[in-house]
């Protein structure tokens, strides 16, 4: 499989799952700073891997009133004080082609959004940056359609791809995993993350907005961990019941590390460690 490098991070290959973690949405400056060192602090001691996250806009939200962050000039403004803080690489999601540039000047890795996953302007834009792109794969698609989103990418001649299996769409108001998604997805010879709280999400449960079931958040990240994952996405908050975004799905802060200790044990003995 194609390893993708990310300065002494590697994802792929039988390397040890790399954990993209942080808060849904960046709803203040001192908000990113708690989480960012809280995380690293307990990713070091466990020895696990770690890629700051944080949306500057969430663009699509169920309610036009609903709140969408900061924006990208004071966003990325935010999330370059985390790299230069706590020497850790940030992601975020872009959502129009223009954005490419702009954010690729601070982001070490772009993630395209799973509603935008086809938008083929969003993903040669995101592909010539030369950058790491995360595509999360769209609720509606099956996993052996992201080849297409793999080749998109590939013309631009950019190899640092990854796919983040996101649940699929099933019925009105929920989402279900498919185990067999990440293998069929690495099968594309990319590194596969495994998204564990978009996966428990309701898509506009609350009416306004969307909810979830984060109880099932430690299970399903182990289901996946057993199949061997590059990598494992968690949207974490110190208060979740309180976040502008996504509360319903992402996982308490204080609760991390003995959701993560499971996972690296299952991960370490899957390849072998």
């Amino acid at each position: 499989m194609t390893q993708v490098k990310l300065n002494d991070i590697t994802f792929g290959g039988n390397n040890p799952f790399v954990l993209i973690a942080g808060p849904c949405m960046i709803e203040s400056e001192s908000l990113v700073m708690e989480t960012a060192e809280q995380i690293k602090e307990i990713t070091t001691k466990l020895g696990i891997p770690y890629v700051f996250k944080a949306s500057f806009d969430k663009a699509n939200r169920s309610s036009i009133f609903s709140e969408r962050g900061p924006g990208i000039e004071k966003g990325l403004e935010i999330l370059a004080k985390v790299k230069e803080r706590f020497d850790l690489p940030v992601v975020s999601d872009i959502h129009d082609a223009s954005q490419a540039e702009i954010a690729a000047e601070v982001l070490d890795i772009i993630q395209i959004p799973a509603f935008l996953c086809r938008q083929t302007d969003l993903l040669v834009a995101a592909g010539k940056t030369g950058k790491v792109i995360n595509v999360k794969k769209g609720q509606f698609l099956a996993p052996w359609d992201m080849k297409n989103v793999v080749t998109k990418l590939r013309e631009t001649g950019n190899e640092n791809i990854l796919l983040t299996e996101r649940g699929s769409t099933f019925g009105y108001n929920n989402l279900v995993v498919d185990m067999r998604s990440l293998i069929t997805m690495r099968e594309m010879d990319v590194p596969v993350v495994f998204d564990a709280t978009h996966s428990v999400q309701i898509p506009g449960g609350n009416g306004t907005s969307t909810g979830g079931k984060r109880e099932y958040v430690p299970y399903l990240s182990r289901a996946a961990a057993a199949v061997g994952i590059d990598s494992i996405f968690m949207e974490v908050h110190p208060n979740p019941d309180e976040a502008f975004s996504d509360g319903p799905n992402m996982v308490k802060l204080e609760n991390l590390e003995e959701v993560l200790k499971p996972i690296k044990e299952i991960d370490n003995l899957i390849k072998h460690k």
